[in-house]
């Protein structure tokens, strides 16, 4: 008796969301509807989504329509966050699409009389022998899709996609170059009214007090909504709104709030506040080696602002118990879950729908003034309400991507040869995202007459890629190690998740210390990492990138004054996507990235062109953050709440960026969204030294930065 060989697991995204009909749907007019649950935040999932689905369907990708995820049609994924959007989506759509055209070639098979196996697909008509045919169309009324998907039908192998591993147009770029509505901030609504929210610039302030005369004066006012320290305003306009907030603004006083640290002692302060203390891996030598000496040293990040190039936005509509939102978030299940605690509302009272954002990556207010706009939308019942966070309530009260202290001490025995590594992190959690806590995380809850406690940034759990200690694991070969965590118990200033989360830290720290080792030896910095790394994978994408960027040791190239080169490697989450960059830096008046070459191995690249698109995203945010920003801060407030306090890199200074991807069609996809962040900003900071041989071990590197350094170094 021969044994049926047992199907394979379904992908985690299928095995939560079965049902076929829930991914995809046939519509009359000859689309095939893709519904996932991950949404669109300019990584390009759309077009790769939908390639996958074509190449599994036999479909011409132009038939392929992809819906925005909501809460009323839409698989639960979660949040789109952690570069796993084709990861996980990917593999839940070519599964369910796989098993959809085999149900779909049984039903032609059992309407035309023939085998399936004689059948073939093109452009979604299936045909066999004596042009007998049929199609998805014709055959989508006499099939239900309301069925659990089984693994029963392999997806194609690598050599069968004709989609797959090449380079399409962006589906969501002609609206964006050609200024139709596609983003929120576009969108309106039948009888939109607008609304606005008054905050304190103090920390944690109190309303005690409340004048709204003034703003009783302007035309087009509706409401003027008022629950405890949430204070908002309904208008006709959205001019009226911005009037009547400037009104509520000089007749409000509050308390004092509470203090802030010092912005210049931050690195030292992260140390010495109460903390969770968590062992995050200990790793011990099978034959220890003595220690000779040891090298210690202290790495520091700002907190860093998401600065979204739009100022978070949000709709809502209140109709008796039933409410409709239209956000940006990156999980609208999630912020559903946070609402109905907010509101004591059942879940399903709420349907949130997706719109994209401009600018969007990680926890920004995107979640925060949906909540707003519910509040406000609750005072005018059955009529929708717009909310528009301004620059300065984006830049002070959206959450900060958390400040990190690092410590390392590396062990060296009488070779100067690494036998023991020690790394130590101190920093906020990097995640209070909602729908994942007991109480609603969003900010406006915390406000109400009857307030939620304000959460404590937590950190996802190390099988979900970790948080603060994201990255700290050292990828290279070192006999032993002792990775801890110290995660603040307190939190002056609001964080969650910002691009990366601790990966940009921890990468910059061990980098960093990687390259002063190489220097005391007098090794090259690429030779000493290829000396310390064993995965193929990993030495492929050092090697490349050396190779692409033509790489040689100081000892073999001329010197240029002001010019450096500097090496940086990481696999993300050390499981996810494998990068290393060599950037080339010059060092004048300022501090000028020319040329970042990168090295990246995502696995199979669904669309090459889009692998490319992030990397070089990446690359360019990671060089701003490294360069220029810093969220900056007195005792009482957020200061830097405009660009002009908050500088990003500008179109003039944005290096060029040159990217290898080495093609593994055969390796499932992983992410390439937040890759290049932690190997370029160290590769950027190991460039500076070999510029000028300053090493500079704090964030962002700065010419008022590396003139102290400079200064105390000579």
């Amino acid at each position: 008796m021969t044994t049926k060989p047992a199907s394979p697991p379904l992908p985690p995204s299928l095995a939560a969301n079965p049902k076929l009909s829930s991914w995809i749907n046939f519509a009359a007019d000859g689309q095939v509807i893709v519904s996932p649950g991950k949404v669109e935040i300019g990584q390009g999932i759309v077009t790769a989504l939908a390639q996958i689905a074509a190449d599994e369907l036999d479909v011409d990708l132009a038939r392929v329509k992809m819906v925005r995820a909501s809460t009323f049609a839409s698989p639960n994924e979660g949040v789109t966050s952690g570069s796993l959007s084709v990861q996980h989506s990917g593999r839940a759509v070519r599964f369910a699409c796989a098993e959809i055209r085999q149900i779909f070639l049984d039903a032609a098979a059992e309407r035309l009389g023939v085998s399936p196996d004689v059948l073939t697909i093109n452009d979604g008509a299936i045909t066999g022998p004596g042009n007998v045919s049929t199609s998805y169309w014709e055959l989508a009324g006499d099939i239900s899709l309301d069925r659990d998907a089984t693994a029963g039908a392999p997806p194609k192998s690598s050599m069968q996609r004709t989609l797959a591993g090449h380079s399409v147009q962006r589906l969501d770029i002609p609206d964006k170059v050609f200024g139709r509505p596609r983003f929120i901030h576009d969108a309106t609504l039948p009888g939109l009214l607008h609304g606005r929210v008054l905050r304190s610039e103090l920390s944690q302030a109190t309303l005690v007090e409340l004048n709204e005369e003034r703003a009783r004066k302007v035309e087009g006012l509706i409401a003027i909504v008022r629950d405890g320290n949430f204070l908002g305003v309904v208008c006709e306009t959205e001019s009226a709104a911005e009037a009547a907030v400037a009104a509520l603004r000089k007749g409000a006083r509050w308390s004092p709030g509470e203090a802030l640290p010092s912005e210049d002692e931050l690195a030292e302060w992260l140390k010495r506040q109460p903390a969770e203390t968590v062992v995050i891996s200990d790793k011990k030598a099978a034959s220890p080696s003595t220690v000779a000496r040891t090298i210690k040293r202290q790495y520091h990040r700002p907190y860093i602002a998401h600065g979204s190039i739009a100022p978070s936005c949000a709709m809502a509509r209140w109709d008796g118990d039933k409410v409709q939102v239209w956000t940006h978030s990156q999980g609208v299940y999630l912020l559903r879950s946070d609402l109905s605690m907010v509101f004591k509302l059942p879940r399903e009272n709420f349907i949130v729908e997706h719109m994209e954002g401009a600018g969007c990556y990680g926890h920004n207010g995107a979640d925060d003034v949906a909540l707003d706009a519910v509040l406000l939308a609750r005072a005018v019942e059955g009529r929708p309400v717009r909310v528009q966070w301004s620059r300065a309530d984006e830049m002070s009260h959206a959450p900060f991507g958390a400040a990190m202290t690092i410590e390392i001490e590396a062990g060296l025995d009488a070779n100067d040869e690494i036998v023991d590594w020690r790394h130590t992190i101190w920093g906020n959690g990097h995640t209070a995202r909602p729908g994942r806590a007991d109480i609603p995380t969003l900010l406006a809850a915390s406000e109400l007459a009857t307030p939620f406690p304000r959460a404590i940034s937590a950190d996802p759990p190390a099988a979900g890629g970790g948080g603060a200690d994201r990255n700290s694991i050292p990828l290279y070969d070192v006999p032993s190690w002792h990775v801890e965590l110290h995660r603040l118990t307190t939190m002056p200033v609001r964080t969650s998740a910002l691009r990366t989360l601790g990966a940009q830290g921890n990468a910059f720290a061990i980098e960093s210390l990687l390259d002063e080792l190489a220097f005391e030896r007098g090794e090259d910095p690429v030779a000493f990492r290829l000396r310390h790394l064993s995965d193929p994978r990993s030495r492929d994408v050092v090697q490349a990138a050396a190779r692409r960027a033509n790489w040689k040791p100081a000892k073999e190239r001329t010197k240029e004054d002001g010019v450096g080169h500097g090496i940086g490697f990481s696999r993300y989450k050390n499981t996810g996507a494998y990068c290393a960059v060599v950037a080339e830096v010059e060092v004048g008046e300022d501090i000028r990235v020319r040329k970042l070459t990168l090295a990246v191995d995502v696995g199979e690249a669904v669309n090459p062109d889009g692998v490319i698109n992030q990397i070089e995203g990446g690359a360019i945010q990671a060089t701003s953050w490294v360069l220029k920003e810093r969220v900056r801060f007195d005792t009482t407030r957020i200061t830097s709440n405009s660009w002009t306090e908050y500088p990003i890199l500008l179109f003039s200074e944005v290096p060029d960026v040159d990217v290898e991807i080495i093609s593994r069609p055969e390796i499932d996809s992983v992410g390439a969204g937040e890759a290049a962040h932690g190997p370029v900003t160290a590769a950027i900071a190991n460039a500076v030294f070999d510029a000028l041989g300053v090493r500079l071990r704090e964030l962002p590197i700065t010419r008022d930065r590396l003139i102290t350094a400079m200064e105390l170094a000579s």
